[in-house]
């Protein structure tokens, strides 16, 4: 369970198995992913639904809005790329949102320096990771995915134990355990975990009578259901199936602190080649979920992503709303007290 209270705060940031006192010598673990270099091939959701055996979402027609037929991340899309058209005027509308950014603290645009330099000739040795300059038309493409919060709403409300935080940082769900009540659905700020079902709300006994009502086969069927971040595969030391898939490193899987030093060095880079629009989403430590495993470098505002701007644990404001609360009982007890007292005279 994560908490927002004093104790453990710190300790809770820096590594969430260890605030749930996880003994291991694992770093917490998550993913970066650049956007930048996003080509929207879809092999990271193939990959992970191939290998989490998650049925089909959709009828694999693209939608009207997308070249996409997922639409969003769901109970049975724990990986979804997202296509978003651009015209020239609102590719000026994200870099001088972004120059704002950069004057209110964030990287300034100059040739990198230190960290940002190894980084830029690291690439350039590897490959060519700068971005096409097309400043009439582009396409922004990133893959979206849970973000396996510091403090994590989903896990705060569930209240049969299904979901839990792994010596790894992340958070995953008990099948067996889930009874399919939805409260971690409400729970999550960013509408990353979902009931898969039929789209009627089921308990966990009726279950068994609409096994056969679809040709595929539905596993875990009216339980909650969202990216594990493959901690099958972490436990043997494999990496997640969508990074490992990527054709274009977009997806990069690691220990969450060194990826967050990249991060910031990527966006270094990028401004210094005149992209200001770049940005980086879920390495806060003080937003409202306490910063993400799961970090983007976004070339937009998080709203254009579909992302919220200032995600919040729904959990945080509880401290504060129970002390609202005692002190309005005790004032209405008081109030109680004086009218009986004055009653009886």
């Amino acid at each position: 369970m994560s908490t927002f209270g004093n104790d453990g705060h710190d300790a809770a940031a820096h590594d969430p198995a260890a605030a749930v006192h996880w003994d291991h010598d694992h770093e917490r673990k998550g993913f970066f992913t650049d956007t930048s270099i996003c080509i929207g091939c879809k092999a990271c959701e193939v990959a992970c639904k191939e290998w989490n055996r998650n049925p089909q979402d959709g009828d694999f027609e693209l939608l009207g809005s997308s070249y996409d037929n997922t639409g969003s991340l769901g109970a049975n899309t724990w990986r979804h790329v997202a296509f978003i058209e651009q015209d020239e005027e609102r590719i000026e509308v994200a870099r001088e949102s972004g120059r704002a950014l950069v004057s209110l603290g964030m990287p300034t645009v100059r040739p990198p320096e230190g960290p940002a330099a190894a980084f830029a000739n690291a690439s350039a040795a590897s490959t060519d990771t700068a971005p096409p300059d097309t400043p009439e038309f582009r396409w922004l493409m990133s893959s979206d995915v849970c973000k396996h919060c510091t403090y994590a709403g989903c896990l705060d409300v569930c209240p049969t134990g299904a979901l839990y935080r792994t010596e790894f940082g992340t958070v995953v769900v008990q099948a067996d355990v889930c009874n399919g009540c939805g409260t971690c659905v409400a729970g999550c700020p960013f509408g990353v975990i979902e009931r898969r079902d039929d789209g009627t709300v089921q308990t966990k006994s009726d279950r068994a009578e609409h096994v056969n009502d679809f040709e595929q086969e539905v596993p875990n069927r009216g339980t909650a259901n969202k990216c594990t971040l493959c901690y099958d595969r972490l436990v043997v030391g494999d990496q997640p199936a969508c990074a490992k898939t990527c054709p274009t490193t977009s997806i990069k899987f690691g220990d969450r602190e060194s990826l967050v030093v990249d991060a910031q060095a990527r966006v270094e880079q990028l401004h210094a080649q005149g992209m200001t629009e770049a940005r980086l989403y879920g390495a806060n430590p003080n937003d409202g979920v306490g910063g993400t495993g799961s970090v983007f470098l976004l070339l937009d505002e998080p709203e254009v992503y579909g992302l919220p701007p200032d995600p919040r644990v729904p959990t945080k404001d509880l401290p504060q709303m129970f002390k609202t609360a005692a002190v309005a009982a005790a004032g209405m007890l008081a109030a109680v007290a004086v009218a009986f007292l004055g009653g009886r005279r």
